[in-house]
Order: structure tokens, then C-alpha cells, then sequence
């Protein structure tokens, strides 16, 4: 038993935990949205926006959350007015604007050199380096954009279906798109430091994807979205310990294998619908 409570006795794994937690579950949450939309690229892209963002920030000497969050919202809005404007496709936009976006950051990181000891830690993770203020932050950001949901759930529900219908019907989603994208690039910041530039997609996605094999509910498939978001997150961060390996991608391949198992039972149970009776 005591080999089994062995890291907690370490400051740097409980906060890295804690954050792990509250990272996952706000990433599952985010991604049902994302999966729904059919926009799975737009968090990968955005993460990479974000790395621009955070390179600007460091050279610059901003605030890492400010300067990064901003940087995020800015594209998000882009890729949004750009899909409107020009009629191209989303993935197109969202290839130009977040590519360009992390081109910015690897120039600036040839250019002034002393950001290379941090790239390792911006594109895997740097979750040992967690203080009990980026939790707080990550808890602050969590809280708010669950607030947002609960309180534009409808809003959002009808725009991620059918955003024609909804805008004939009176919704302002110009608005509620504006919105979407100040939470989605939230959501981003808060995930890079645990999970990185390379894992944040993985996050947003896999959690949502498996939920929905797990249920036809909007309702239901948010509420495990978030719970097997912060699970897999607890589950990684722990395993990370003894495997010595990074702890986002421990957290990501925690997510794949349950995605596998739940797809697996998944379609053992349709073959299981599909046989003929052979009773007489």
C-alpha cells in the first residue's frame, strides 16, 4: 500500500495530479464540441497557433497566459472570419493561419536563441514544473468555462448541429462562435503545460470520441467526456511515475487504450445484436 501512495509524498506529482485532472476533464468537456462540429484539426492547429503565441510572449516579456491566450483568440477569430469571408473550407483556414502562426515562433526561437532550453518543455509538456499558481489559474479557467457552457448551453447545442437553423431562428452565432473561440483557446492554455503543443489534439479528441461510443445523449456524452478526460489525465499522470515517461503522452496513450477497449466492447455488442437466432 505504501508503494502504491509512494508519489504523493512529493510535492511536484500532487500538483502535477491536480493539474492533470482538471486539464483532462476540461479538454473532454471541449471536445465534444470539437467532435460534434467535425473540427477535430482545429485543436491540433490552435495548439500550434498557441506555441507562437507563447515564443511572442517569452521574447517580448508578457505574461505567459495573457500573451498566449490572446494570440489564440486572435487566430480562432481568423480561422472564423476567414471561412465566412473567403468560403474555403475550414481545415484550409485553419492549416494556413495556425501554421503560419507557429512559424512565427520557430523564426523567433532562431532569431533569440534563449528560448531553446523551453521548446522541449512547450511541445511535450512540462508538467513537474506545475506551482500551485498554474493550478489555481487552471482551476480559475476551468470554472469560468464551465460556467459558459451551463449558462450558453442552448445557444451552443444549436449552433454545433445545424448553425443555419440556428441563425434563422434568432441565435447571433457570429456571437456565439466569438465565444466558442475564447473558450477553446482557454481551454488550450490551460492544457499546454501539462500536455503540450504535440498532445493538446489527442486530449480534446479521444475522450470525446469514446464517450460517443459510449452513449447517444448530448447530455450523457458531456458529463463522461469530462469524467473519462480527468480519469485518463489522473491515470497517465500516475502511471508517468513508475514508467518514467513523459506524463502527456503517458496521459494520451491512457486515453487511446480506452478509447480501443470501448470500441472493441462496442462492436462485440453490435455483432452480438446482428446474429440470427438460431433458436426455434
Amino acid at each position: 500500500m505504501d508503494a502504491l501512495l509512494q508519489p504523493f509524498q512529493f510535492e511536484f506529482f500532487r500538483n502535477g495530479i491536480m493539474a492533470a485532472v482538471l486539464a483532462g476533464g476540461l479538454c473532454g468537456l471541449i471536445g465534444v464540441y470539437i467532435v460534434l462540429r467535425g473540427m477535430s484539426y482545429i485543436g491540433h492547429g490552435l495548439s500550434h497557433a498557441i506555441f507562437g503565441g507563447a515564443v511572442v510572449s517569452y521574447v517580448l516579456q508578457w505574461n505567459f497566459y495573457l500573451g498566449a491566450g490572446i494570440w489564440g483568440f486572435v487566430c480562432a477569430l481568423l480561422i472564423n472570419k476567414t471561412v465566412r469571408a473567403a468560403k474555403i473550407n475550414a481545415d484550409a483556414a485553419i492549416g494556413v493561419i495556425t501554421t503560419a502562426s507557429f512559424a512565427i515562433g520557430i523564426a523567433l526561437i532562431s532569431r533569440y536563441r534563449s528560448f531553446t532550453r523551453s521548446f522541449d518543455a512547450a511541445l511535450f509538456g512540462n508538467i513537474l514544473g506545475v506551482t500551485q499558481q498554474d493550478i489555481l489559474v487552471i482551476a480559475i479557467i476551468t470554472v469560468l468555462i464551465a460556467a459558459v457552457i451551463f449558462f450558453m448551453y442552448r445557444q451552443l447545442l444549436f449552433t454545433t448541429f445545424d448553425s443555419d437553423v440556428a441563425q434563422v431562428y434568432g441565435v447571433q452565432t457570429a456571437w456565439v462562435e466569438t465565444v466558442f473561440a475564447l473558450v477553446l483557446a482557454a481551454a488550450l492554455i490551460a492544457a499546454l503545460q501539462i500536455l503540450g503543443v504535440t498532445m493538446i489534439a489527442a486530449a480534446l479528441v479521444i475522450p470525446a470520441i469514446t464517450a460517443r461510443l459510449m452513449t447517444d445523449s448530448f447530455n450523457r456524452m458531456i458529463l463522461l467526456s469530462a469524467m473519462l478526460g480527468a480519469l485518463t489525465g489522473f491515470t497517465g499522470m500516475y502511471l508517468s511515475f513508475y514508467v518514467d515517461v513523459a506524463s502527456g503522452a503517458t496521459i494520451v496513450l491512457a486515453q487511446a487504450f480506452l478509447f480501443v477497449v470501448v470500441l472493441a466492447f462496442s462492436l462485440f455488442q453490435n455483432r452480438a445484436y446482428s446474429l440470427p437466432d438460431t433458436h426455434v
